[in-house]
């Protein structure tokens, strides 16, 4: 029996544990001379034996079908190691009871069956640790639970069954855990020295491709990072390195950023520093340790971008490629902004009149909403704008390399019914996917369909600026946009005379001397004051809302954009800020001359430095102008859907009131056409949609107080750089700072906070009611 036990013990079939024996039914048994002890204690040794069956089917299964590679290794390493070292222990217990061992064989030669059952009992706990295990890299059921796991999540579940106080299975994880960082490490491995994915094993890697073209078609590829994907001892921090290390080699080795000579000194001298990395990624001892993995990989970081990045991403570039993302998709350059409103408002005016029927005597009381626009309409506006830009230069002025960059870059389209609009998320754990963007949309404002103004980015500067970044980009784009675009169209009603004060002048002597010239001066002084107490509420509305816009759009540009770009901007040249971290006041003109002479000699960063200074500097203006506030973005939208619908009752009204003009002055009538109709039509509708003009500008100061009023509870102060910190440790870790100098690291600038724009939108308020404009909706018919 003693054999028949150890052979199933091994895994090999037996009668002597058929699930009879352990029932009551001993007749069945194979063995039915066994007792009930005897039953009982080879119980646990059935069940051992079980397990060592399910297993061996089990992993064999596991290491020839499963997708992970790092699940493969660990199932070989239970096959080989654990599963090898109990076979063992079998045959070590078969040798010392045929050599008659003290230890199991008595009197008479007996072995006891309590020995052999208590030498193998610690052997039941590890075998069902092994099982779970097995079964939580591939269950054995398809249902609800039934997913095979990733690396990842493997080797998470290893480190913590770790340090579950055992010490046996402590030594038994630690061997998987060996086993399956080492395939992980081969994975990072092929990523971090060759730029390329792994090629067994790439769907179970943390870093995946993805076309930029939307067909999929194209050599254009971008490289993401997937969260779920991530072990825990790897932080995202570390992650996003890994990222940028092997998307530059990628750029060095499959697209010939260099030319020949360059690229060949180049390549010399990465192969020169191939070995240390090789060298440096081997001396990581297993367990893994965090602090270990992102010093070694912050080495192989700033090796890279002191032989070969500095080449494929010069500072100077870098600098250009910002200076045109600030002045023309933050609007830092005020007159390209003017220029497609401008554009924009003709190209839609044209339109709508070409396709206005001819004979309609309402033609001109239509809306001027959507009429078709198209994707070379679009590029005209465009085309225009930049004529306009180069026509504001004269022959003094010294050549414009930004706009000329600006020009080839910057892309003008359409999006597509149905298209997605590209999310800032896309990304996995960036920076961006912490921007909480809100989903209200200002794309459609410019032309009443979504369209997108982006910069075309071109290698190799796809591996400073990622796609994700230029979502946010647009998203700010149209968001500023606009709220320039309403303040334009808003300042242009001032300039419509007939509506806005009498026009033509009324007759004077010699006809208004004559009793017909009389009765027709009293009418028409009649006719325009009655106008004039109509239109007082409307241009009151106007005006108040003319000046929250202005406002607002005075902070956003003049507080927080251009603070920001110049804050940045100095941090990049390696000059002194003109605060300090200790204090964020802004300094005076002595201080401030005397850090502009460069106290401090100039610092050099490393690409990847400038990279998460960048994304930092882009968290911080979006969440600074409001963007991620979804009840003030939706409280602005409806305000500027408002001010459109006013400005077209307006326009309207002006056509309207010249018709009757016409009528009573100079005896043109249109048959077809009902004009005092009209007017009442439009003023009805132009009263409420300046009671909803006001109620908007209401909820939007309503809105800032309440940021104000939230931003003041959650102890967040003017000029307080803690919680600059604080939003860069949410976006980029807990360990931002282990890539580079603390003293180098990238804070941004601290803008005055809302209470300072409130307080100038204090002057427009009611002092009854804070928040609250008082109109009078005087209509006189």
């Amino acid at each position: 029996m003693l054999h028949e036990i150890l052979l199933s013990l091994s895994g090999q079939p037996s009668p002597l544990f058929d699930q009879s024996t352990t029932e009551s039914d001993a007749t069945k048994a194979g063995f039915p001379l066994l007792s009930p002890p005897e039953r009982a204690l080879l119980a646990s040794l059935a069940h051992l034996s079980q397990l060592h069956q399910l297993l061996r089917a089990h992993t064999s299964q596991i290491s020839s079908s499963h997708t992970s590679t790092i699940c493969r290794a660990v199932s070989t390493a239970i096959s080989t190691e654990h599963l090898g070292s109990f076979q063992k222990r079998i045959l070590e217990v078969e040798k010392a009871i045929l050599t008659t061992d003290a230890n199991y064989v008595g009197g008479y030669g007996i072995v006891p069956l309590s020995t052999i059952v208590g030498d193998f009992a610690p052997w039941v706990r590890r075998m069902e640790w092994l099982w779970d295990v097995a079964k939580f890299m591939l269950p054995e059921t398809d249902g609800p639970g039934g997913t095979p796991c990733i690396g990842a999540q493997l080797i998470d579940r290893l480190i913590k069954d770790s340090r579950t106080g055992y010490v046996d299975l402590e030594e038994m994880s630690l061997v998987l855990i060996k086993a399956a960082e080492t395939a992980w490490m081969r994975q990072l491995s092929m990523w971090v020295l060759y730029g390329q994915l792994p090629t067994f094993g790439r769907d179970d890697f943390f870093i995946q491709e993805a076309s930029t073209n939307p067909d999929g078609t194209g050599i254009d590829v971008e490289y993401v990072v997937l969260p779920n994907l991530l072990p825990k001892f790897l932080s995202t921090s570390t992650a996003a390195s890994i990222l940028f290390i092997g998307k530059a080699l990628n750029h060095i080795r499959a697209r010939g950023e260099f030319s020949a000579g360059a690229e060949s000194k180049a390549s010399a001298s990465h192969m020169t520093l191939h070995g240390e990395y090789i060298r440096r990624l081997t001396s990581l001892q297993s367990p893994l340790s965090s602090v270990n993995l992102t010093n070694a990989i912050s080495d192989i970081r700033l090796s890279l971008s002191q032989t070969v990045l500095s080449r494929l991403l010069p500072l100077p570039k870098l600098i250009e490629l910002l200076s045109v993302l600030h002045g023309f998709l933050l609007l830092g350059r005020g007159e390209f902004a003017m220029a497609l409103v401008s554009f924009a408002d003709e190209r839609i005016f044209l339109n709508h009149r070409r396709m206005a029927p001819t004979n309609s005597a309402h033609a001109m009381l239509q809306p001027l909403d959507f009429v078709g626009m198209k994707d070379g309409e679009v590029s005209t506006v465009l085309s225009q704008a930049w004529a306009e830009l180069y026509s504001l230069q004269n022959e003094e002025d010294p050549i414009d390399d930004e706009l000329d960059l600006a020009r080839d870059l910057l892309r003008l389209t359409i999006r597509a019914k149905g298209e997605k609009r590209p999310s800032p998320e896309r990304e996995g754990f960036t920076a961006n996917s912490v921007i909480n963007v809100s989903d209200v949309s200002f794309d459609d404002l410019l032309f009443g369909s979504p369209t997108v103004l982006s910069l075309d980015v071109q290698s190799p500067m796809d591996l400073f600026l990622s796609q994700s970044d230029m979502a946010v980009y647009s998203r700010i784009h149209s968001y500023l946009l606009g709220i320039r675009r309403a303040q334009i169209r808003l300042s242009r009603l001032w300039k419509c005379t007939s509506i806005r004060r009498i026009h033509p002048a009324p007759w004077g002597p010699p006809l208004s001397n004559k009793p017909h010239g009389q009765e027709r001066l009293r009418m028409t002084r009649e006719r325009e004051r009655r106008r004039c107490v109509s239109m007082r509420s409307i241009w009151a509305s106007c005006s108040a809302t003319l000046f929250v816009l202005s406002e607002l759009g005075s902070y956003l540009q003049g507080e927080v954009i251009r603070g920001s770009w110049r804050h940045f901007k100095q941090w990049l040249d390696g000059t002194k800020p003109p605060f300090t971290p200790g204090n964020s006041r802004p300094a005076t003109a002595k201080s401030g001359r005397t850090g502009d002479q460069g106290d401090s000699p100039k610092s050099q960063h490393d690409p990847e430095t400038i990279t998460i200074a960048h994304r930092a500097y882009l968290v911080y203006i979006t969440q600074s102008i409001f963007l991620t506030d979804a009840p003030f973005t939706r409280s602005l939208r409806d305000l500027l859907s408002h001010v459109d619908r006013f400005i077209s009752l307006i326009t309207q009204l002006q056509a309207v009131q010249q018709n009757l003009d016409l009528e009573a002055d100079e005896g043109v009538f249109d048959s077809l056409a009902s004009y005092g109709q009209d007017e009442q039509r439009v003023w009805s509708e132009l009263c409420h949609t300046r009671a909803a003009l006001d109620e908007g500008t209401t909820e939007l100061i309503s809105r800032l107080r309440d940021i104000d009023d939230g931003r003041f509870s959650e102890g967040i102060r003017m000029f307080d750089f803690r919680s600059n910190d604080d939003a860069q440790n949410l976006a980029f870790g807990d360990d931002m700072y282990s890539f580079s100098d603390r003293t180098n690291t990238y804070v941004p600038w601290r803008a005055a906070g809302v209470d300072r724009l409130l307080m100038k939108l204090d002057f427009g308020t009611s002092k009854s009611t804070p928040g609250t404009f008082e109109f009078k909706d005087e209509y006189v018919n």
